[in-house]
């Protein structure tokens, strides 16, 4: 009867305690954690069912250990806000799968990501044709994001264009600049002409349609 209790107490309180440090670590929605939030979920999670099913094992020599991984996740996570090369590589980049309406194979095989794939997505999104989707955007999380072609358009320059982002975080993206086939100083020279001369002051910067969309670090 003792132990039942205790093991009563034990899943009440680690279930608290695993709120309390989820919490902590941040709000995301489940497709979107990245591989370190999974490894340290599961991680966590294990930790808390040993203690369960151990009451021999003492509170204390569970709770640390889940401490640290917390602490671990969330350091990781500041240099993941302040390092996108840290970023891209812990959560990985998008990757456009249909651009313009025409599908890329050698980015799929790179994803290792298949037609079959690529049907299920568009059909979870209600889209019955390859043929109605302008682009289709693998993201980091696995989810398929899709921007459907205009209808009763058939002019394709009347089609819209992606937004590319080029800075992000005061840091200049060249594969997305090599993809609309812009160079650096194209870039630095077309933001100097819109009055924005130091790039690492630059939050974030999109390019769509020929027009830029610019926002400055911590500026309100």
């Amino acid at each position: 009867m003792g132990d039942i209790i205790t093991i009563v107490i034990r899943t009440i309180l680690f279930y608290i305690l695993i709120l309390i440090i989820f919490r902590l670590m941040g709000k995301r929605e489940i497709g979107e954690l990245s591989i370190l939030d999974l490894v340290v979920f599961i991680m966590i999670g294990e930790l808390a069912v040993v203690a369960i099913e151990r009451p021999n094992v003492r509170i204390f020599h569970a709770v640390l250990p889940m401490a640290i991984l917390m602490l671990i996740q969330i350091t990781l996570a500041m240099i993941s806000l302040k390092s996108k090369p840290f970023r891209d590589l812990v959560d990985g980049k998008p990757t456009i799968i249909i651009n313009k309406g025409k599908i890329d194979e050698i980015a799929m095989r790179k994803q290792r990501y298949n037609f079959d794939d690529l049907m299920t997505q568009l059909r979870e999104k209600d889209i019955r044709s390859i043929a109605d989707v302008e682009f289709a955007i693998l993201e980091s999380s696995g989810s398929l994001s899709v921007i459907e072609k205009l209808k009763n358009s058939k002019d394709d320059s009347k089609q819209g264009d992606i937004t590319i982002p080029l800075i992000l975080d005061g840091e200049i993206d060249e594969e997305n600049l090599s993809r609309i086939n812009k160079t650096n100083f194209w870039l630095r020279q077309e933001l100097k002409q819109k009055g924005y001369r130091d790039i690492k002051k630059i939050s974030f910067c999109s390019y769509e349609n020929g027009k830029f969309f610019v926002d400055i670090m911590d500026e309100r």
